[in-house]
């Protein structure tokens, strides 16, 4: 269904892909394996229609290995993360976690990411894989200028102590999904445990070990997001795809969350989200809180906010069942081209073509037609009031 092409997501490998702890674990199970953000990853191991349906109808196991993992600590932690990212740090409640976005001076975009309070003053960052270096080397930079609120512009010291490390080559990670999601967690940690609330994290015991649940995802069902040390990743992996198997789970790959998120309208970082565009253009404003005196990015935001974007983020439908529509295909509205497509892909769930597309800010609008260029030929499709899909 999905070409593999389109599901490199605009990746280059100058070097050998590195492995997760489950790199074998996907090979044994018939994997189709892709080099993905400098890492070797599953795209699909049945098909991407099968996985998908897995997660929307029972349940699904991702993994997120490659993900980074960045831990900030410290008295000045909170204060100083407040600096760097644009949603309010100084909200989250110890077992939290919000969606926030890492931004350039100009306000484009370097990461998006969920930032989780784990301690009093410590957070653990879940970034991007493809931006885990880049991310690590810009904060610790500030950190070293001593970025506080009070320096904008750097200085000798921070307001408060904190540092920052790396811990991704050390822990592994995986995101269950689907709205079998709660019989699973119980067969694995047990009949009277509770499932963590929305957007929290917390540790259980599993099988000797310890491991932190978070109680996010990135396909619009209700799932977790399991973070283990490295040695403890097949034994957790196993374990779920055995109490998992009356539950139909399925592993699912690469393609299958790429369909699941662009149908909910969920953006990809280096597709959708770039160091070009920032979170106002993208339709994400929410997570971005103008109130806080001080944040990399800020005034350009704020002027963004204030003057209307040149371009927005609009997700579409095509109205007839053709070719689906690709990143970097042209907008049409008729006869000018008014924007570009970023993200596309026939929608299992739906069963049309979908996307997402950068247009200019006066064409859109819910409802309005645009045209999208395939092969040098022009098809109809409808601007889409987010998600796409809805559950029923």
């Amino acid at each position: 269904m999905q070409s593999l092409r389109c599901l490199l997501w605009r990746v280059s490998e100058t070097v050998a892909p590195k492995k997760t702890p489950l790199s074998e674990e996907h090979v044994r199970l018939g994997a189709k394996m892709v080099p993905f953000a400098g890492w070797l990853m599953p795209v699909q191991y049945t098909s991407i229609v099968e996985e998908h349906q897995a997660v929307r109808n029972n349940v699904g196991i991702f993994d997120i290995s490659h993900m980074g993992q960045l831990i900030v600590d410290g008295a000045g932690a909170r204060e100083w993360l407040n600096t760097m990212l644009t949603n309010n740090v100084g909200k989250l409640d110890v077992g939290m976690g919000q969606y926030s976005f890492l931004l350039n001076e100009r306000g484009g975009i370097i990461d998006d990411l969920i930032v989780y309070r784990i301690d009093e003053q410590k957070f653990l960052l879940v970034v991007n894989a493809a931006r885990t270096d880049e991310d690590f080397a810009w904060l610790q930079k500030h950190l070293k200028e001593g970025r506080s609120p009070d320096r904008p512009s750097g200085g000798l010291e921070t307001a408060a102590p904190c540092e920052i490390t790396n811990r991704s080559a050390d822990f592994g990670g995986v995101a269950i999904q689907g709205p079998r999601i709660a019989e699973l967690f119980h067969a694995l940690f047990g009949a009277g445990i509770n499932l963590p609330p929305r957007n929290s994290i917390a540790d259980f015991r599993f099988e000797g070990t310890t491991v932190s649940v978070a109680r996010t995802g990135y396909t619009g069902e209700d799932g977790i997001e399991v973070f283990f040390r490295a040695p403890d990743a097949v034994k957790f992996w196993n374990a779920s795809l055995e109490k998992g198997r009356p539950l139909g789970i399925k592993p699912s790959g690469l393609g299958a969350r790429d369909t699941l998120r662009l149908e909910m309208c969920y953006p990809l970082n280096g597709s959708d989200l770039s160091p070009e565009r920032n979170p106002i253009e993208a339709g994400l404003g929410f997570f971005v809180d103008l109130t806080k005196s001080n944040f990399i990015g800020r005034d350009v935001l704020l002027g963004t906010k204030e003057k209307g974007p040149r371009e927005k983020l609009v997700p579409f439908r095509m109205k007839e069942k053709g070719p689906p529509p690709r990143p970097h295909y042209a907008v049409f509205e008729k006869g000018e081209r008014i924007g570009e497509v970023t993200s596309g892909t026939l929608s299992p769930s739906l069963n049309w073509g979908v996307g997402m597309a950068y247009v200019s800010t006066a064409r859109a609008k819910i409802g309005a037609q645009i045209d999208i260029e395939i092969r040098g030929q022009q098809f109809p499709a409808i601007i889409e009031k987010k998600p796409l899909y809805k559950k029923k």
